[in-house]
């Protein structure tokens, strides 16, 4: 092993590996509990996305990030992206699931392209906002290209239509827009629009205006009145949530312990294993086991914005900021929809949900992340260790 790659590896944050490993850890023992009395290969299967999801982690740390803001190489992977993503409507190709046209199947492989181009567009905007030499940023000409380098993949996958994903899209360019220097005024008037689209879409909903038919689906309508109100239809789109709930309150202070939980091992939580993973994890262990997987989270974060901020160049630090920014939002909405305080969105639990698609961007987010820390001058990032 060379001086250089020693080096390297003494560089590297271990303690958000380890977190990172804690989270594996979780994710396997929560899917065995939501599994236990149904099929139990999910757990392997599991172990087997992460083992692929760990060497693809090991893989991003062998080439310098700084690369990838010269040439043309992100716009390349833009434009795969971008055709994988419209390949989900290709007959014998795509695959629709649970009513969204967000899948592609390959034999007895398939993933979901939308998850891939969240790491292609953190790429693409973090190389534009890298480039720009005045701040605060207020160019247009730079804003217009970032804002259709984001409408293109967000109407797409809105279109699949998938509205969990496109709103992590959104989560994803305002964390990178914060971070790249965005003048204060346009960041209040973004927040100031998103406020009134939300209060507009709600106010046609309350009022029960045949417009909120224009503008949303059915089962959109439906989500809206779910968060609602999820007892107007107990046994039917409200029965989901109900159990979730039903489940996180009664493990009460430190659940009801490893494959006790009975609102999971009675089948009576939809998709446990997948989008409702938290209520199986807090019904077994509790408030207390709830509060220490957030606590990772948060450490999680921690270290990542740890890292940002010792970075020397502009590329690194928007690069994180889209990571942090995509993983705040999911975790924030998938806890928040499993307790009744945000609809349901279909948004997996980072690292945690089973899911290939999902936890393979995850490590590869990870990985760059890790990269970026790696790069920086050793004594730089030695300081306070």
């Amino acid at each position: 092993m060379t001086h250089k790659w020693k080096r390297s590896l003494i560089s590297l944050d271990y303690p958000l590996i380890v977190l990172v490993l804690l989270l594996a850890v979780i994710s396997i023992l929560s899917i065995s509990s939501a599994t236990y009395t149904s099929d139990s290969s999910y757990v392997s299967k599991q172990i087997g996305w992460y083992v692929l999801g760990i060497l693809l982690m090991t893989a991003v740390l062998l080439f310098d990030y700084r690369s990838l803001a010269q040439g043309r190489f992100v716009y390349v992977l833009y434009v795969l992206g971008l055709i994988l993503l419209m390949l989900v409507w290709v007959p014998g190709l795509g695959v629709k699931v649970k009513g969204a046209q967000e899948w592609i199947r390959i034999g007895s492989f398939q993933f979901q392209p939308s998850e891939l181009m969240k790491i292609i567009l953190i790429l693409t905007i973090a190389k534009h906002l890298a480039e720009v030499k005045r701040l605060p940023l207020r160019d247009y000409k730079t804003l217009g290209k970032i804002g259709l380098l984001f409408a293109v993949p967000f109407l797409i996958i809105l279109k699949q239509p998938d509205l969990g994903t496109a709103l992590v899209l959104v989560g994803i360019l305002g964390s990178m827009l914060l971070v790249g220097g965005l003048d204060w005024r346009w960041i209040l008037t973004g927040v100031v629009i998103v406020v009134i689209v939300v209060g507009t879409v709600l106010g046609l909903y309350v009022t029960k205006s045949p417009l909120i038919h224009v503008i949303l689906k059915p089962h959109q309508i439906e989500r809206i009145q779910t968060f609602l109100d999820p007892a107007s239809d107990p046994t039917g789109a409200g029965y989901q949530l109900t159990q979730s709930m039903i489940a996180v309150g009664s493990g009460q202070l430190s659940g009801k312990g490893f494959h006790n939980g009975t609102q999971a091992q009675g089948k009576w939580i939809p998709e446990p294993h997948n989008d409702f993973i938290f209520a199986v994890f807090a019904e077994e262990f509790g408030f207390i086991g709830a509060s220490i997987l957030l606590c990772i989270f948060i450490f999680v974060v921690y270290r990542m914005l740890r890292i940002a901020l010792r970075c020397e160049d502009r590329f690194g630090p928007c690069i994180i900021a889209g990571i942090v920014g995509m993983l705040v939002f999911q975790v924030f909405q998938n806890i928040g929809m499993t307790i009744g305080l945000l609809p349901v969105t279909g948004l997996p639990l980072p690292f945690i949900s089973y899911g290939g698609s999902s936890l393979l961007t995850q490590m590869v987010a990870v990985g760059l992340v890790l990269n970026v820390g790696m790069q920086q001058k050793r004594e730089f990032l030695f300081m306070d260790r």
